[in-house]
C-alpha cells in the first residue's frame, strides 16, 4: 500500500460522504434510507477502493481492503455480534418502574460493568430493562442519551476489557491495571456530574403533570418480582471476558497471510470461538427470553453495513494521520506539540477526542499512540500524563457522536425498533455539545 506521505486530502471524501450520508439521509429521506442504507454504505466504499485501485493498482486496493475487513472489521463485528446476542438473550422481568431512582440505578449499574463486561456488553444488557421500566413516560428520550453518554462510553475507562482503544494499549504493552490508576479519579468526576445532571433532569420530567406512568407515591416498592430468564447466557458473558483477555495475553508467535492480511493465532482462536459462543447462546436460550426482549436482528444488521462502509473509508484517513509531519494532517501533529517539543497534554486528549468522535476510536487511539513515542514502559512512566490524556480523550468523547462508539448506534437502533424516536444525527450533536463539551473542558482544567 502507498505511504499515507503519498495521499491527499481528497481521499477522506468518501469517509466523510458516509458520515454525511448517516447524519442527513435519516432527515430529508428516511423511508428511502431504511430501504437502501446497505446499498448507500457499499457505494461509498466503492467509490474509495475503484479510485484507489486506479491509482495506486489493483494490489493496493485490495490489500487495503483486506486489512480492513480481514484484520480489522471482521473481528470488530464477531465481537459485537457475540455481545449483542449473548447480551440479548438475558431477559430482565418483573415491576421495574421508571422513577428518577431507578433509572440513575441503572445507569449507574450499567457504568459499573462497562469496565468488566466493556461497554457493548453493558449496553447490551441493561437496554432493554431500562426500555421497559420506562415504558409508560412520555419523556424519556433524555434517559438513552445519558446511558450512551455513561454506558456506552465513559463507564468503560477503567481496564483494556472496557473499550477497544485501552485494550489496543494493553495489546501494545500498557499494563492492565495501568488505565485503572490513571482514568479513576477524572472517569468518576466525569460519571459523578452526569449522573447528577441526568437525575436533576430525569426528575423536572418525571413530575411534569401529565407524566404518563408515575406511580401512586403510596406504593411502596419500585421493583417487585423482579425475575431474570436466560442465566446461561452469563457464563457465556464470562467466557466471552475471558476470550478477549486471552487474546491479549497469550502469544504463541504464530499467523496467517489470509488475503494479504496477517492474522494472529490467538486472534483466530478468539473470533473462531466467539461464533461458536453465538450459536451456543441461540440454541440454549428459552425462546421466552428472546421474546421477552423483543430480540431482533436489524439493529446489528444496520450496524453491520454502516461499519463495514466505516472501516473501509477511513484507511486512507488513518494512513494520512499516521504519516505524521510528512501527510495531509500534519497540522495536527503541530497543534499537539509544543515550541519546547514536548507534548501539550491538553491538546491531546482533544484532538484524541475529536478525532474519535467521527472516526473509529480504536486506531485513532493507536495513531495518537505512535505519535508520542509508541513506547509503553516509557509512556507509563515519564509520558504517564500524556498517556493517559489520549486514552480518556479516545474513550470520553466517543461519546460525542452516534459513531463515535459502536455501542452508541447499536443503543439507538434497538431504542429506535421500540418505538421512541431518538435524535437525529445532528440532534444528537446538540445534546453532546450542550452537556459533554463543557464537562470535558471542565475535566481539561481539573486533570490535563
Amino acid at each position: 500500500m502507498p505511504d499515507g506521505a503519498a495521499l491527499g486530502p481528497q481521499w477522506a471524501i468518501p469517509f466523510v460522504g458516509i458520515l454525511l450520508s448517516i447524519a442527513l439521509f435519516p432527515l430529508i429521506a428516511p423511508a428511502f434510507w431504511h430501504r437502501h442504507f446497505g446499498k448507500i454504505a457499499a457505494a461509498w466504499a466503492i467509490a474509495f477502493l475503484a479510485p484507489f485501485g486506479y491509482a495506486f493498482g489493483a494490489a493496493a486496493a485490495a490489500d487495503a481492503f483486506a486489512h480492513a475487513v480481514v484484520a480489522e472489521y471482521v473481528p470488530f463485528i464477531v465481537l459485537l455480534t457475540a455481545l449483542y446476542t449473548v447480551a440479548g438473550g438475558i431477559c430482565v422481568r418483573g415491576a421495574l418502574h421508571g422513577s428518577p431512582r431507578v433509572n440513575a440505578a441503572l445507569l449507574a449499574l450499567g457504568t459499573a460493568l462497562a469496565s468488566i463486561m466493556g461497554t457493548t456488553g453493558a449496553a447490551m444488557l441493561l437496554i432493554r430493562p431500562l426500555l421497559r421500566a420506562n415504558e409508560n413516560r412520555r419523556h424519556i428520550v433524555h434517559v438513552f442519551v445519558f446511558f450512551i453518554f455513561l454506558v456506552a462510553n465513559v463507564g468503560g475507562s477503567l481496564s483494556p476489557l472496557g473499550d477497544p482503544p485501552l485494550f489496543l494499549g494493553f495489546l501494545n504493552g500498557v499494563s492492565f491495571f495501568w488505565t485503572t490508576r490513571h482514568l479513576a479519579l477524572p472517569m468518576l468526576f466525569v460519571c459523578a456530574v452526569l449522573l447528577a445532571v441526568f437525575y436533576a433532569l430525569d426528575a423536572y420530567y418525571y413530575r411534569r403533570p401529565g407524566e404518563a406512568g408515575a406511580p401512586d407515591r403510596d406504593r411502596a416498592p419500585e421493583a417487585i418480582g423482579i425475575v431474570i430468564e436466560g442465566k446461561r447466557n452469563f457464563a457465556l458473558l464470562a467466557v466471552v471476558i475471558g476470550l478477549v483477555l486471552m487474546s491479549g495475553l497469550w502469544k504463541p508467535g504464530i499467523a496467517f497471510n489470509v488475503l494479504g492480511a496477517h492474522l494472529a493465532l490467538q486472534d483466530v482462536v478468539r473470533d473462531a470461538s466467539l461464533v461458536v459462543l453465538t450459536l451456543v447462546s441461540l440454541v440454549i436460550t428459552p425462546r421466552t427470553a428472546r421474546t421477552g426482549n423483543a430480540f431482533t436482528w436489524a439493529p446489528i444488521e444496520e450496524v453491520a453495513k454502516l461499519f463495514g462502509a466505516i472501516f473501509i473509508t477511513i484507511a486512507p484517513v488513518v494512513m494520512m494521520l499516521r504519516a505524521g509531519e510528512d501527510g495531509a494532517f500534519a497540522s495536527v501533529l503541530h497543534l499537539v506539540t509544543g515550541s519546547n517539543g514536548q507534548p501539550i497534554d491538553a491538546m491531546y486528549f482533544w484532538a484524541t477526542g475529536i478525532l474519535s468522535s467521527f472516526l473509529d476510536n480504536a486506531p485513532t487511539y493507536l495513531v495518537f499512540f505512535n505519535l508520542v513515542g509508541g513506547d509503553a514502559h516509557a509512556l507509563m512512566n515519564a509520558g504517564a500524563s500524556t498517556l493517559a490524556a489520549i486514552s480518556a480523550g479516545a474513550v470520553f468523547m466517543g461519546a460525542n457522536s452516534y459513531i463515535g462508539n459502536a455501542p452508541n448506534f447499536m443503543v439507538k437502533a434497538i431504542v429506535e425498533s421500540r418505538g421512541v424516536r431518538m435524535p437525529s444525527f445532528f440532534g444528537y450533536l446538540a445534546w453532546s455539545a450542550a452537556v459533554l463539551v463543557p464537562l470535558f473542558l471542565l475535566t481539561t482544567c481539573l486533570f490535563f
